[in-house]
């Protein structure tokens, strides 16, 4: 998967001096040639939306997640967060042409998030599929309980909303559960049923954690409840897909 940034536009403006001379002498058939000025040359003028930001595209993202960790997905829109980032009102529209470009944004990088934190959780779990697949579980859920903004937002945007890249993103994220999946029945660890139905199992029962999470309606009384809750849940969701 999503990177583009945007790129800093200078103008070159070049001057130039004009020497002139006269002559020192003057005779009763010429006069002394008079020393020409340099025509003026009209000011520049800056255009209109110019901006200094080293990377306005991911300022614009920052400034919407911002927006909704204080309200709601209602209170996004192009002229608010270019007034909390500081450019004109045109600014954004180089990166995004409405709201909805933007929110595909936000949720693309929740995506590639996700992939990373599940990608990176079983790197460290060197066992066979069924612990790898316990530990993408739990490696989810923190993910959603520590981005609550990027999470909501990751599942806010419906088929027809979503563009090529958020689409792209959420495809390779799944990748990465569905890959545990088919190296758990090649390995004989997992039930030979559909793969895909399985991966659609393990994704709803830690997606439905996650949400009841960051909306504070899991009946945990700690952090290490939490924990304890996690290793509980990912446990049985891992023996159930696993072969009898």
């Amino acid at each position: 998967m999503l990177m583009v940034s945007t790129r800093n536009l200078s103008c070159l403006v070049k001057s130039s001096k004009s020497d002139s001379t006269s002559d020192s002498k003057s005779d009763s058939t010429s006069a002394a040639k008079p020393a020409v000025k340099p025509a003026a040359k009209p000011a520049a003028s800056a255009p209109r939306d110019r901006y200094h930001h080293g990377d306005l595209r991911q300022s614009l993202i920052d400034a919407a997640i911002a927006l909704i960790q204080d309200g709601d997905l209602s209170q996004v829109s192009l002229r608010e967060v270019s007034r909390r980032v500081g450019v004109s009102h045109n600014a954004p529209y180089r990166h995004f042409q409405d709201k909805e470009a933007l929110l595909n944004a936000v949720a693309a990088q929740g995506f590639q998030g996700l992939k990373r934190v599940t990608e990176a959780a079983i790197a460290v779990t060197p066992g066979d599929a069924a612990e790898q697949l316990q530990a993408i579980g739990k490696a989810y859920i923190q993910f959603a309980v520590q981005n609550p903004v990027y999470y909501r937002v990751m599942f806010s945007l419906s088929d027809a909303q979503q563009d090529a890249a958020l689409k792209e993103a959420m495809a390779q994220s799944w990748g990465v559960l569905f890959q545990v999946i088919l190296a758990g029945q090649a390995s004989s660890v997992f039930r030979a049923e559909d793969p895909r139905q399985m991966a659609q199992v393990a994704w709803a029962m830690v997606h439905g954690i996650a949400l009841l999470a960051i909306e504070g309606q899991l009946r945990v009384q700690s952090g290490e409840d939490f924990d304890a809750f996690l290793e509980f849940s990912t446990r049985m969701l891992s023996q159930g897909l696993q072969q009898q």
